[in-house]
């Protein structure tokens, strides 16, 4: 006969393992999100724009106005601080760690993309010298905006460094695994 410590252990590792499944859907979405965040906004500003897993671009190869390549390299980040923030409150208001990964992977996406993605490639590259802002700030703002509500989520949940980082790792695979995916399929 089990315990009820040995129970709650078989229930905690079920949990565990639901999470870390749940990263892969995650990564894809949350690919999907912060191009749809590109592409929204280009679309709404009037340019004919093509949609990819990673990548968004006008179809005609340049924007109708120099000005849209500030709003439209806005979008991704935006939807992706979005996207957490809508996370965090749905884990505050239900207590649910289901919400927990959604949240979790905004942060590691931008930090593996800003920090071995190439950073002159990302977003926040683009946006810093059209706002007139040092190379990294923009970059910098959008982690620390990130981190905060991982901290806050940690900070509700009582999610302690170990398991931050297994998640940190599983987040990792995950976005190996949607770039892969970019890369071999050319979506």
């Amino acid at each position: 006969m089990l315990s009820d410590k040995d129970i709650k252990k078989e229930i905690d590792k079920n949990i565990l393992v639901r999470l870390y499944l749940l990263f892969i859907p995650i990564a894809y979405f949350s690919y999907l999100f912060h191009e749809f965040g590109h592409w929204i906004v280009g679309e709404i500003l009037g340019n004919d724009m093509v949609y990819s897993l990673n990548y968004v671009w006008p179809r005609d190869g340049h924007y109708l106005n120099e000005s849209h390549n500030l709003y439209v390299s806005i979008g991704g980040p935006a939807f992706t601080i979005l996207l957490a923030m809508a996370s965090l409150l749905i884990l505050l208001k239900y207590s649910t760690v289901y919400a927990y990964p959604v949240l979790f992977f905004q942060f590691v996406s931008r930090f593996f993309s800003l920090v071995f993605g190439g950073f002159s490639k990302q977003d926040e590259a683009r946006i810093s010298p059209i706002l007139g802002l040092g190379t990294y700030t923009v970059g910098i703002i959008i982690l620390i905006i990130l981190l905060l509500i991982v901290i806050r989520a940690n900070y509700k949940l009582n999610i302690d460094l170990k398991h931050n980082g297994y998640f940190f790792a599983v987040s990792i695979l995950s976005q190996l695994l949607v770039i892969a995916t970019y890369k071999i399929t050319g979506l």
